[in-house]
């Protein structure tokens, strides 16, 4: 007899491949994780579509546009976006220059800095 014993819930089951049911179940987990998120302002229960409308949200929330050099490219072009609460904070909000490339890492960047007001949910098939 080939396979896995595993005793759950009371009942002892002889598992033929336990390699494959755990492959499916990584599948499922990790089509999960991809699905396409959003960024959402809880107040109105909006979608950030464009930094035109997060800029203005971050703005209500006191967060002002920061221009220190980090964010330039040799040839002065700006790269990022980056907001900060107040100069006795340490908070910085940087963003990529381009909303093509925000991505969930900057939500989750959002969320933290601002609890109550942003969430990221899965987009809406």
């Amino acid at each position: 007899m080939a396979g896995v014993w595993v005793f759950k819930d009371g009942v002892t089951t002889l598992v033929q491949n336990p390699l494959a049911e755990s492959q499916d179940a990584r599948n499922q987990r990790v089509s999960r994780s991809l699905r396409r998120k959003v960024l959402v302002y809880v107040a109105t229960d909006e979608t950030i579509t464009c930094y035109n409308d997060l800029e203005e949200k971050l703005l209500e929330l006191g967060w002002k546009p920061y221009r220190g050099g980090a964010g330039l490219d040799a040839g002065g072009q700006q790269l990022l976006r980056q907001y900060h609460k107040s100069s006795s904070t340490l908070d910085l909000i940087s963003l990529p220059h381009d909303f093509a490339n925000f991505e969930t890492r900057h939500m989750y960047d959002i969320v933290v800095k601002n609890r109550n007001a942003f969430e990221v949910r899965d987009a809406a098939a």
